[in-house]
């Protein structure tokens, strides 16, 4: 597995890491046994990079970290955690009274004194422009409660205001095939500041894997049947926010690209290995729901270069299927 060291994480982090979203809720149930053999397939795997959050089954997902965690006290890990969707997402909640409110209760729930990486979760925009926001994150650091902060955003907009920042180590946001605009200004600010950029949702929630088609259904729990039209959250978190059918038939595409240029690996984890690739990313966090899916997105971690060839491909399908729709959102 490769590693990169962004500048104010400093210290090394896996190329892929694990999003530990589906252990917690929203992509049907993973039982606990599940959920503990991911994780410590991904750890044999090599990676070495963990995204949760306190939102993640209210909790579930970090105390499965947690007891991860303390089964490998000696390993070099960086687990990254997120806070602020418990409450109603107005700027009023987003205090330093409930800032230290929520990092203490990460810090029971991943049973650590200090927090690697704590995220603010898809703020309003209005807190990720707050002097205030800052002062008060940065009081966490000073008291030892978190060793650094980041923020994790929808918006291109909202990542460069919070890479203006000097103390933000990391913004994580949506980058794959299928949402190119991050690479436009949001990852080469990232690289001259050295923010580490966390990309997440590589696979448009599934897309590009390649596994779906337009008769393809999904659980009632599942965020793909019921957030599809952004009635729960930011429609861009599902399937990056393109039309199903359209990226059914974009998927496929991508995966006759896959078959033509990178040999020897999948859909998904060309896909993974694309955005990982990218100059100025840090880490990208697919999620894994069995053991199958954590070792196979680990591979990707230790793909060759895909090459010029494949970045047009890309690029040509963005073009084709999303740029006149996808690009002017986030």
């Amino acid at each position: 597995m490769y590693h990169r060291t962004p500048a104010r994480i400093g210290r090394p982090i896996s190329v892929v890491g694990l999003g530990t979203w589906q252990l917690g809720a929203d992509w049907g149930q993973v039982s606990e046994d599940g959920a503990r053999n991911v994780l410590e397939t991904a750890l044999e795997s090599g990676v070495t990079f963990f995204d949760t959050a306190d939102v993640y089954g209210d909790g579930r997902s970090e105390q499965l970290v947690g007891q991860f965690l303390a089964a490998h006290d000696d390993a070099e890990l960086t687990v990254a955690t997120k806070m602020g969707r418990r409450v109603a997402q107005v700027p009023e909640n987003y205090v330093a009274e409930n800032f230290r409110t929520w990092a203490d209760r990460s810090r029971k729930n991943l049973r650590v004194d200090r927090l690697d990486l704590i995220q603010l979760h898809c703020p309003p925009g209005e807190v990720i422009s707050a002097d205030a926001t800052y002062d008060a994150l940065d009081a966490l650091v000073e008291d030892g409660v978190v060793a650094r902060y980041g923020v994790s955003v929808e918006t291109c907009a909202q990542a460069l205001t919070a890479i203006a920042r000097p103390h933000v180590a990391s913004v994580q946001i949506i980058l794959n095939a299928f949402r190119l605009k991050p690479l436009d200004e949001v990852v080469p600010a990232a690289a001259r500041a050295g923010v580490a950029i966390i990309a997440r949702v590589p696979l448009a929630s599934g897309l590009l894997s390649g596994n779906y088609d337009e008769n393809t259904t999904f659980t009632s729990d599942d965020h793909r049947s019921y957030n599809r039209d952004g009635s729960a959250f930011d429609v861009g978190e599902t399937f990056s926010g393109v039309d199903y059918v359209t990226g059914v038939r974009a998927a496929r595409d991508f995966a006759d690209l896959v078959e033509s240029v990178a040999h020897g690996i999948t859909p998904a984890q060309a896909a993974i290995a694309w955005v990982w690739q990218q100059p100025g990313v840090s880490t990208v966090i697919p999620g894994a729901r069995n053991e199958a899916q954590a070792r196979g997105n680990a591979v990707a971690g230790r793909s060759a270069e895909l090459g010029e060839d494949f970045n047009a491909g890309v690029r040509n399908i963005y073009d084709r299927y999303f740029r006149a729709t996808v690009h002017q959102h986030w």
